[in-house]
């Protein structure tokens, strides 16, 4: 069933503000109670559609409880690893991160896209398209990022490390929470740490982390005016319980549900507990495809989320390029927000597919399928590098980097890929013997 036409609200509302202020200009009186009038009718409506039952077979198959979601999961191996080997689990874990951290810059400069403007950047720059390596240019290159001058995201001056993206930043946030708290951190222990090392966030984050900085609990914080709550926002979030749960993929999910239930509902809780326990199921798989079906078998088998993934399994054979996976996303789900976590999670697995073990294969179609395509980029490379290992990504994806990866958290501007690495192999050391 297709989304209700909204297309035209935006353009109503904005006709009202545009002839308020002509008829200002013109002298007119007495608009003031016409604008008060319009707001109150706003709110009443949207009290109204908050207020309107939702249905309630797919709400028995989308619960928000851990319990509840564990019993509806399907068959799966639950544990993969009854050991950490450490030499494999750093080689792969060097893979995901390096292939994440690249994925995540060359999609951030041309974030939701269209393919067009894409294919005309590359043209312009005399690039090859689906991109092969970092952009030679980009568009408004000096602007800020996350309200912090950036580190240019170009190949020529990129020298100085890994840009500043919140993809990147919360793989970092879930690092510093695993230190901070341990793994069996609760919901709340999450919220607190998003109070310590966030000082900003965007969509349902940002809905959450209001909410937190108010007294709201951890628990209930992404229950106050969030129409986001099933964004991409938890998905990007699911590396490092990926990474410390590596091989364990119901313990990397179990992580991801804590975290995501701060800020997310439903499939966007789904999203996150789906690509961490994938990624966790990536490290001991050959193909990427391998790890995108066992990370199916950590969320509720009839979700959305599920049912959108098995979609794109099916018709995967007949995806052979970016174009034909974006255009059958955006036929499959017309009116989707494009930065939904279903939409972009199917372009993932389409990214994975065509790409297979090939790295730039598989973050440059990823990244030319558009949406929110820096975090599909990340994720995509997440897998695969974790599939791959580091020398399964070739140096120019990470050479520009220098070591270095700066963040707008809080007390924490820069870190050491070398020193991520080794903290992430402490906390997956630990994890393997909690379980």
């Amino acid at each position: 069933m297709g989304y209700p036409e909204t297309a035209n609200l935006p353009k109503i509302i904005d006709q009202i503000s545009l002839y308020t202020q002509l008829q200002h200009e013109y002298g007119a009186l007495d608009i003031a109670p016409l604008i008060a009038q319009a707001e109150k009718s706003l709110n009443e409506i949207l009290l109204k559609i908050q207020a309107i039952p939702v249905d309630a077979q797919l709400a028995a198959d989308e619960p928000n409880d851990l319990v509840a979601i564990k019993a509806l999961r399907p068959d799966g191996p639950r544990r993969i690893w009854k050991s950490l080997d450490q030499k494999t689990f750093r080689d792969r874990l060097t893979g995901a991160l390096l292939a994440r951290f690249a994925g995540c810059t060359l999609g951030a400069p041309v974030e939701v896209w269209s393919m067009d403007r894409m294919e005309k950047l590359a043209r312009e720059n005399g690039e090859a398209f689906p991109p092969v390596n970092y952009w030679n240019h980009v568009h408004d290159p000096y602007d800020t990022r996350y309200e912090v001058p950036r580190v240019d995201y170009t190949l020529p001056v990129m020298t100085k490390g890994v840009p500043i993206d919140d993809d990147i930043v919360y793989t970092l946030v879930g690092l510093l929470t695993a230190e901070d708290f341990g793994h069996t951190f609760s919901i709340d222990d999450n919220g607190k740490s998003w109070l310590k090392y966030l000082p900003m966030a965007c969509t349902a984050e940002d809905m959450a982390l209001q909410n937190l900085k108010k007294g709201i609990t951890g628990t209930t914080s992404a229950e106050t005016n969030n129409p986001f709550c099933q964004w991409i926002g938890a998905d990007i979030r699911s590396d490092p319980w990926g990474y410390i749960a590596a091989g364990n993929p119901e313990y990397a999910a179990d992580m991801a549900y804590r975290d995501a239930y701060v800020s997310h509902r439903r499939n966007g809780i789904y999203g996150e507990m789906f690509f961490s326990a994938a990624i966790a199921a990536a490290f001991t798989v050959d193909h990427p495809i391998k790890a995108i079906e066992i990370g199916l078998t950590e969320i509720p088998k009839n979700c959305s989320l599920a049912l959108a993934i098995r979609w794109a399994l099916d018709i995967m054979p007949k995806i052979k390029s970016y174009r034909q996976a974006r255009e059958a996303v955006d036929e499959h789900f017309a009116g989707m927000h494009c930065i939904q976590t279903i939409n972009n999670a199917c372009l993932t697995v389409f990214g994975l597919s065509i790409g297979g073990t090939d790295v730039t294969k598989v973050i440059g179609e990823t990244v030319a399928m558009g949406l929110d395509n820096d975090c599909t980029a990340a994720t995509a490379g997440s897998i695969v590098g974790a599939v791959v290992g580091k020398s399964g990504v070739p140096k120019q994806w990470y050479e520009p980097f220098k070591n270095s990866v700066f963040t707008y958290l809080i007390g924490h501007p820069e870190f050491a890929i070398d020193d991520i690495i080794e903290r992430f192999v402490r906390q997956a050391q630990k994890a393997a013997t909690e379980v």
